[in-house]
């Protein structure tokens, strides 16, 4: 007889079947063994004494745990008063040239100790775990120097440390110009280069590194020069891209076989062409769409065309997406692009995965894999997708122990 750890019985488990379609087992249970997934089979074929502990969840619905794919979850400060400019007329690009934008949360961010960064974004986490999320990525790119962007992944990892939560941290110091290198643009991309990436990389705690390619960030000449040095460090490579305008980032990118490229609004056929062939996922930001008011929606069709993944984060950050929710951001992705349920579903669960390079443990209720899941209070997943409702969720389940936050 099959022993488990623990086995969640009666229950409706959701699957992602081999077309990527979503499929819900009825009358049937989880084991988990080892913080992993053992069996997934029907109640019929469940025996009383082969688990230590055994929870009926009464019918509810069970999926895979959320992920959240792309945040800049730790930050100081707000950005509020950019957001009542927005709404006045003022533009983002106005906002940047006049102090505002990142440069405002680099200056908050040095000035705030390493307990208040951590008070601040302690808050945030635990209310994106209590919508089922146990999986997230929390980039660097507010500091901008080496002692800031050290304390920024050292806030990470002690909020890894101290909630059931798995943290990817992603090293994004080309995400802006700091004041001390107004104009001299070249010289901060080789100070990332020649002095931080060297010391960063000593704490082992990053396992990716990103950059900003936008005609208001950094150039395809220096981001490939950043990718040149991540190589050398054998770290994966992701980007920001094709947000505001066509630079040709994303095919760098792809050059790099990056585990995504993310935003893209202004992406083009060849360059999700060339997404294809390198195996990188398109992640999507709602958030920021809906909170800059853009107009230019990512090329969903052609995404679909050539099977590129599509994955949804939440993005959250102090300017351009400050919402603190992945059950929002996939209502939006819905609404506001257009995808289907199942799209949308994959967005936050198996494709999130791939793009953090987690595909093999992550993402998917599949036996082996992480016992991250979660039991939900509705019938289907498509409950998560046509409504936004916070309270949905019964409970979730953190490598094989129920999350208590």
């Amino acid at each position: 007889m099959e022993e488990f750890d623990k086995v969640w019985i009666n229950a409706r488990i959701t699957i992602i079947n081999g077309n990527n379609d979503i499929e819900v087992l009825e009358n049937s249970f989880l084991a988990v063994k080892n913080k992993k997934i053992a069996k997934i089979d029907k109640m019929s074929n469940f025996t009383q004494s082969c688990a230590k502990d055994i929870y009926d969840v009464k019918n509810r619905l069970i999926s895979t745990s959320l992920i959240d794919c792309h945040t800049h979850l730790v930050y100081a400060g707000n950005r509020t008063n950019e957001f009542e400019d927005r709404l006045n007329g003022v533009s983002y690009k106005e906002i940047a040239a006049n102090g505002g934008g990142i440069a405002s949360s680099i200056k908050s961010l040095r000035a705030s100790s390493f307990d208040e960064l951590y008070e601040e974004s302690q808050k945030r986490l635990i209310t994106l775990i209590q919508e089922g999320v146990t999986t997230i990525e929390i980039k660097t790119g507010y500091g901008l120097d080496l002692e800031n962007e050290t304390k920024m992944l050292k806030v990470a990892q002690k909020l890894e440390e101290n909630y059931p939560i798995h943290i990817e941290k992603t090293f994004l110091a080309a995400h802006a110009v700091p004041p001390e290198y107004k104009n001299e643009t070249d010289a901060y991309i080789d100070y990332i280069c020649d002095v931080m990436f060297e010391q960063v990389n000593d704490l082992g705690l990053i396992t990716c590194v990103d950059a900003y390619c936008e005609h208001l960030a950094f150039s395809v000449e220096q981001v490939k020069k950043v990718f040149d040095k991540a190589m050398e460090y054998n770290l994966k490579v992701k980007l920001h891209a094709e947000q505001f305008s066509s630079m040709g980032a994303s095919d760098l990118a792809c050059e790099y076989n990056a585990l995504s490229v993310d935003h893209l609004e202004f992406t083009e056929e060849s360059t999700i062409i060339n997404m294809q062939k390198s195996g990188t996922v398109a992640v999507l930001l709602p958030g920021a769409y809906y909170f800059l008011r853009e107009t230019q929606k990512p090329p969903i069709e052609l995404l679909r065309k050539y099977n590129v993944p599509i994955a949804i984060a939440s993005d959250l950050n102090p300017g351009t997406s400050s919402l603190c929710s992945l059950l929002l951001m996939m209502n939006m992705a819905a609404v506001m692009f257009s995808l289907k349920v199942d799209e949308v579903f994959l967005g936050v669960t198996k494709n999130a995965a791939k793009a953090l390079n987690l595909q093999n443990s992550k993402g998917e209720l599949k036996v082996g894999f992480d016992a991250d899941f979660c039991i939900w209070d509705i019938s289907h997943p498509r409950d998560l997708v046509c409504s936004y409702n916070p309270r949905v969720l019964h409970y979730s389940v953190f490598q094989g122990e129920k999350v208590n936050v």
